[in-house]
């Protein structure tokens, strides 16, 4: 048991503590990530639930595409309410590359506890494609929405922050859904997801750095 809790848990664990260790500037209070990292896994349940609602209450089952957006629009937009509710508002939430922080661990907690209740039906036979795949897709998800929300934070402009406020929720949604699609709808499945999941690596960093620059010309812009 010890051995799959560990598995279950260490990679959220080891790629938030990357996330966490590239704020350079002024980085959160470690007790506030935790508490985002726990709202995410508390997420989990009742949006299983949800999901077990739609699929045998409502009879929302019409094939590849509906499973596809039940699980993209459903996870990606509760996290998005979480960080929005709990978070965006917050003191602490200072400089642009904070959303990324706590959009990733709201993401990592949910893929955490999501990923503990996958290895006790499968084992930890499965534990590391678990780690390379689906905890740090629920990661990169969550930069994206976390680089948009920093971006609306400290946007003057009122149109622009909203247009930056539905990006943060959008396209994480949409990067949900295509890598869903590639699992559900392609046979070989791993000559796609590999390059897919190499950009979504590589776009993420970018994101990153661009936070790190817009948060280095928030500070410098800030009275002395």
């Amino acid at each position: 048991m010890i051995a799959l809790i560990t598995a279950a848990i260490a990679p959220g664990i080891a790629i938030l503590s990357y996330f966490y260790l590239r704020d350079s500037f002024e980085p959160e209070p470690i007790s506030m990530v935790i508490r985002s990292f726990i709202f995410g896994m508390l997420l989990v349940v009742p949006i299983m639930v949800l999901q077990y609602i739609m699929q045998h209450e409502w009879h929302w089952q019409g094939g590849v595409m509906m499973e596809v957006l039940q699980s993209a629009v459903l996870e990606e937009f509760f996290k998005w309410m979480v960080i929005f509710f709990t978070v965006y508002q917050h003191l602490e939430f200072d400089e642009p590359y904070d959303g990324i922080v706590y959009a990733v661990a709201v993401s990592l907690g949910f893929a955490t506890l999501e990923n503990f209740f996958y290895l006790i039906i499968n084992g930890t036979n499965v534990a590391l494609w678990r780690a390379l795949l689906p905890v740090s897709g629920h990661a990169l998800f969550g930069v994206w929405m976390g680089y948009y929300m920093g971006r609306a934070k400290f946007t003057v402009n009122r149109r622009k922050q909203l247009f930056f406020l539905w990006f943060s929720v959008i396209l994480p949604i949409l990067l949900h859904a295509l890598y869903n699609l590639i699992f559900l709808s392609i046979q070989n499945w791993i000559v796609v997801i590999i390059p897919f999941m190499v950009l979504l690596w590589w776009q993420g960093m970018k994101k990153v750095q661009r936070a790190h620059d817009f948060g280095s010309k928030n500070l410098s812009s800030r009275p002395q």
